[in-house]
């Protein structure tokens, strides 16, 4: 009998598993989706930027940092694969190697260095916080030396203040917004949702 019991514990521990991967699965796609729809957005300003980022701190933010790194990754296999989910409905090697490809790469170790803080930490809103801005200067860093390295191979060098006039201190601003609305937005979400992700 108690081997009988022991089985059906461990048929049901399977199917719980099981249910829980399927769960998982839907909700890194859903936000692999939410990011490609917030890469094509574009803000009309004097420097016009897109919502990518957003969606990239939204994810794991919602989803933590396990799962949200997932779908940081899928989300740029499927770019690389030729799916337009790039700013400007852009895909393929070309977009994620190329000059500003390393923003894109840099948006993973971004999530894993959230991912590890949440580990060390736990997931309290100051937390949260100093995540994503360590997140920002992460790929901030990736990107711009990926920027000098490629744009210098093709171009000639570049010097680091021009890399960083070009491709980081415009964007400053709006990645610090964007990462406030995420923070409010993942926060309001996360409660109501917390019975479906955990």
């Amino acid at each position: 009998m108690n081997r009988e019991m022991q089985a059906e514990a461990g048929n049901i521990q399977t199917g719980v598993q099981r249910r829980k991967k399927t769960y998982d699965m839907a909700y890194i796609g859903l936000f692999v989706g939410l990011m490609a729809i917030c890469s094509w957005i574009s803000i009309p300003t004097a420097i016009p930027f897109t919502m990518q980022t957003f969606a990239v701190f939204l994810a794991v933010m919602i989803l933590g940092g396990k799962r949200g790194t997932l779908a940081i990754v899928v989300y740029l296999l499927l770019g690389l694969v030729g799916v337009p989910v790039f700013a400007g409905f852009s895909a393929g090697p070309g977009v994620l190697f190329g000059t500003t490809g390393g923003y894109l790469i840099g948006f993973v170790f971004s999530g894993l260095l959230m991912w590890l803080m949440e580990r060390i930490a736990d997931r309290k809103v100051w937390v949260q916080m100093l995540s994503m801005l360590f997140g920002m200067v992460t790929y901030y860093i990736i990107g711009t030396i990926w920027f000098m390295v490629v744009y210098g191979n093709t171009n000639g060098p570049v010097s680091l203040l021009t890399a960083l006039g070009w491709c980081v201190f415009p964007f400053v601003i709006p990645d610090l917004v964007k990462a406030a609305l995420a923070l409010g937005f993942g926060n309001a979400l996360r409660k109501p949702l917390a019975g479906l992700l955990d």
